[in-house]
């Protein structure tokens, strides 16, 4: 009895206590990060031991007893500030506060701990949660992680996003290259490949990534050629202490390593700053300084270096000035070996039919550097960034060349040499400017330049000398085209200015003096300008009617030198030509074969967002570009001219409701368009592969698309989320490249149909499963084992109309003709499932010393690569691939790190088959990866 006495007495007693309790709350927010939440700062009643330090969102709650007290602000480098109030029992009031710099103390420290937070998993979420637009960001910490290098592949560990093979082309939510968007700071990026409308994402190394952030639903600031998401990289920008940090690395892989000799082709140096031109009077004698033979080539080990740094400067009371440089190398060896078939017919007979191997050398070199000023509330930045890339491969096809007409019964052999260089060079000043607590100013400029050259692609095919003894000796013969054997030389260069500029105005405060709402103006403007250039030189074997030489046998299909040479061109064994003719035809027979234009858009933009309750936020906007693309083209197969020009009205909608502190649900809707990119509209045949050649189509017009969005976010903690979101889009006359009927199947462009449909559901969610803090006199170190998982599931589907692909390209003088196999399909490039998962584990020993390792796994399922033509046949797809990567890093101290990752563990089979007719068409093992790294920071 005197035991339930004492339990009622303690509980009356805390319920008479909590009845005298009352509740202080706010958010405290960081004056010197532009009035952005300000987390772990100390909040503490004076004179008493009741305190908090505030939570990512910069939130507090503290319980008190009721009466008056003074309120105590503080953070390390920041005024601290005290603030009396009085409270009654029970009452909940809110004390929100501004903090700023303490006057004279540098902020290095505190600078370095904002900018950094930029990079982590943490602040992302913090972000995404914030945003009332549907997106996701990766950050450095997390490319740190899961061991990525590149920002293509960094892409793919997000949800619902995967990448082309051999590419760094993206498929987002099942759309690929042509609907998406690239940009760096806000600012558009040329394309490096005339084919496609973005940037190869590849080439853009973590080094110089603070974030990537995915727009997945259109926001009126961004342009309107976008569908699948708008991708932008947040370059790093430095604010600390001084610092220089250099890092060495070497790698080897198992597909490559295992080769007794690597051959590459001869000309190209080894650091990728080559290139070569059209020699002089190129038709009157053999002077190609280049050898046709393959070249033995280093042991394939890559390496990488990269040097990197920053500081800052306190230039006065209320001016920093920083800047941050980087600059890499590195190159990366690979081999492949499998079958390669085309043309496969309803038969299930490729009439191209090849084993081949292949020889791989890439090299990435990059250098950036940016200047940032801060006075007050105006900040300008400069960016600059240099990349040059290199693609060399030395491909050999041992087979048919035409299995109804071309050494039928194989025998024949290929060797195509092929160098690939593109450069980009980006120059970029941006504004930000707070001219008071309601009016905001940005701005950016850029100018882009990027080369693509293949200087000097060589080609030759030999087949054996009689065609029904296949392993028999190998002539020049048997040539059905002149352009069997040559030389390629292609220029592609683009230029362009691009212009943002835009004003918010912030209005309608609330009692705790926030503002409930915003409106944005803008403008857009990109001003490009493009010019692609190609001479292909043929080398005709005279073997037929009146000019017919004798041609001699080739006993060594490795020493071809021994035939083309001016001795026997001499002899007349064979000719130079061009598609224009040869010596003596024509006065322009050196005339290259071109494309070139204009594109201009002019944009304006308004939107409005509004707080309606403490729950609902609503953003309205509305963009104007007006568009046009003018195109003028000089090739074998067409001379003429080409424009579009159209108004795109393209309205949006965003609402967020805020179920409570840690649920939010969203929806988006709006209107975009997908605009064709000038090699898809120019009639120019190009030799992609011995077994794909692909011509542009002057018809192909504007796409319309309709998208909706509906996404719920669970925050459980600042590092972790749990979402669903459900999409779809709606594609009016949908472009896809398909085969069209030719005597060589050639590929192309079209709008192939009224209307193609993508929807689906996205699943993310990261989990800490252990997570402990132990307190030393130096730091806090942590123990952390955490999961990720995120897994897309779509569905697409597309009508096919050949009647309406050959109604249109007739009426624009360029019939095609196409003979779809299927009245509907799926899209091109998406796979149904899409799943990404990881599991990290980080353990600090102290202050500077941790381990730190991840296993990633990657999977797609199988997707369509080419569409069906011809009743029958089947699309060809490419089969789903799961990939396992492993990625440790050790930081022994604050000077040195180490790191071991080991990517593609699996070495899966990357498999391309013909249905219905069940056909391989192409095949090869990437290898595993392994790779070790020394970084040392002074």
């Amino acid at each position: 009895m005197k035991k339930i006495l004492f339990i009622l007495f303690l509980a009356l007693g805390q319920i008479s206590i909590a009845q005298n309790n009352a509740t202080v709350k706010g958010i405290l927010t960081d004056k010197e990060a532009g009035n952005e939440p300000l987390p772990f700062a100390n909040v503490i009643i004076k004179g008493t031991t009741i305190g908090s330090t505030t939570d990512f969102d910069g939130k507090y709650s503290l319980k008190v007893p009721a009466g008056s007290h003074v309120i105590v602000f503080s953070f390390l480098g920041y005024k601290s500030i005290e603030k009396p109030f009085a409270i009654k029992a029970g009452e909940t009031i809110t004390i929100n506060q501004l903090m700023s710099a303490e006057e004279g103390v540098a902020l290095d420290q505190v600078v370095v701990k904002t900018t950094t937070s930029r990079e982590k998993e943490s602040a992302l979420l913090l972000q995404q949660k914030k945003a009332v637009t549907i997106d996701q960001k990766i950050g450095q910490q997390e490319l740190i992680k899961k061991g990525v290098s590149d920002a293509a592949t960094a892409l793919t560990k997000t949800t619902g996003i995967s990448k082309q093979q051999g590419s760094g082309s993206v498929f987002v939510r099942g759309l690929g290259d042509r609907y998406n968007t690239t940009t760096l700071n806000g600012l558009p990026l040329p394309s490096n490949n005339p084919t496609n409308k973005n940037i190869d994402l590849g080439i853009f190394s973590t080094d110089i990534i603070e974030f990537i952030s995915i727009d997945k639903t259109f926001n009126t600031k961004n342009y309107g050629d976008f569908s699948g998401a708008n991708i932008d990289i947040s370059s790093k920008k430095y604010k600390g202490q001084g610092f220089l940090e250099i890092g060495f690395g070497s790698a080897v892989n198992s597909e490559a390593i295992s080769q007794n000799t690597f051959y590459l082709n001869d000309g190209p140096n080894y650091t990728g700053f080559y290139d070569v031109g059209i020699p002089n009077f190129p038709l009157n004698n053999y002077n190609f300084g280049t050898s046709w033979d393959r070249e033995e080539a280093n042991t394939p080990i890559n390496l990488s270096l990269s040097i990197k740094g920053g500081d800052s400067y306190e230039l006065g009371e209320d001016t920093k000035l920083s800047f941050f440089g980087v600059a890499s190398f590195n190159n990366d060896y690979n081999f492949r070996e499998g079958v390669n078939r085309g043309s496969v017919n309803t038969g299930a007979v490729a009439r191209r039919d090849y084993d081949y191997t292949s020889y791989i050398y890439q090299t990435n070199f990059t250098a950036m550097g940016n200047i940032l000023l801060k006075h007050k509330s105006n900040e300008f930045r400069y960016n600059a960034l240099m990349i040059n890339t290199t693609n060399q491969t030395q491909e050999e096809y041992f087979g048919s060349v035409d299995i109804f007409d071309y050494a039928p019964n194989g025998g024949a052999f290929v060797q195509r040499a092929l160098f690939e260089r593109t450069s980009l060079f980006v120059h970029q000043l941006l504004g930000d400017h707070k001219i008071n607590e309601n009016i905001e100013v940005n701005w950016g400029g850029a100018y882009n330049f990027v080369a693509n050259d293949i200087p000097n692609r060589r080609q030759v095919i030999l087949t054996p000398d009689d065609w029904n003894v296949p392993n028999g000796p190998k002539s020049f013969k048997e040539t059905l085209n002149q352009s069997d054997n040559h030389r390629f030389f292609q220029d592609l260069e683009e230029e362009e200015l691009a212009a943002n500029a835009s004003v918010s105005y912030k209005f309608d405060k609330n009692e705790d003096e926030d503002y409930l709402g915003k409106v944005t103006l803008g403008y857009n403007g990109r001003f490009k300008n493009v010019d692609f250039n190609a001479t292909q030189f043929n080398f005709a074997i005279r073997n037929r009617g009146s000019s017919a030489v004798p041609q001699p046998l080739i006993n060594d299909i490795y020493n071809l030198d021994s035939y083309f040479n001016q001795a026997n061109f001499n002899a007349g064994l064979f000719d130079i030509r061009t598609f224009r003719g040869g010596l003596g035809t024509s006065i322009d027979v050196l005339r290259p074969q071109s494309y070139g234009g204009d594109q201009t858009i002019h944009a304006g933009f308004v939107n409005g967002e509004y707080k309606f309750s403490e729950k609902f936020t609503a953003v309205v906007g509305i963009r104007f570009e007006q568009i046009n693309q003018s195109l003028s083209f000089d090739t074998s197969l067409q001379q003429g001219s080409s424009e579009l020009d159209q108004l795109e009205i393209l309205p949006s909608i965003s609402l967020k409701y805020e179920l409570d502190e840690k649920n939010n649900l969203k929806f988006a809707a709006s209107k975009t368009y997908t605009l064709p990119q000038f090699k898809e509209r120019a009639p120019f045949q190009y030799d992609e592969t011995p077994t794909l050649t692909t011509l542009g189509n002057p018809a192909l017009y504007t796409s319309t698309n309709y998208n909706l969005d509906f996404k719920w976010d669970f925050f459980p903690k600042s590092d972790e989320i749990i979402s669903v979101g459900l999409f779809g889009r709606f594609i009016n006359d949908p472009i896809n490249k398909i085969t069209i009927n030719s005597a060589s199947n050639d590929v192309s462009w079209v709008n192939s149909g009224d209307l193609a449909t993508a929807y689906g559901i996205e699943l993310e969610a990261r989990k800490n499963i252990i997570e402990s803090e132990v307190e030393t006199e130096e730091n806090t170190l942590k123990t952390k084992l955490s999961v990720g998982l995120n897994i897309s599931y779509l569905q697409t589907n597309q009508d096919l109309d050949a009647n309406k692909v050959f109604t249109e390209t007739t009426a624009a003088g360029f019939p095609l003709s196409v003979d779809f196999s299927f009245a509907e399909s799926s899209l091109t490039g998406a796979s149904d499932l899409l799943l990404n998962a990881d599991i990290s584990f980080l353990k600090e020993f102290k202050k500077d010393k941790s381990i730190q390792s991840t296993v990633a796994f990657n999977y797609f399922s199988d997707r369509i690569f080419a569409l069906a033509t011809e009743l029958g046949r089947g699309d060809i797809v490419d089969s789903g691939i799961p990939t396992l990567d492993f990625i440790f890093k050790y930081n022994a101290n604050k000077n040195i790190g180490l790191g071991l990752k080991v990517n593609n563990i699996l070495n899966p089979t990357v498999k391309r088959t013909q249905e219905v007719q069940d056909v391989l068409v192409t095949s090869f093992n990437l290898g595993v990866d392994f790779n070790l790294s020394l970084s040392y920071n002074f």
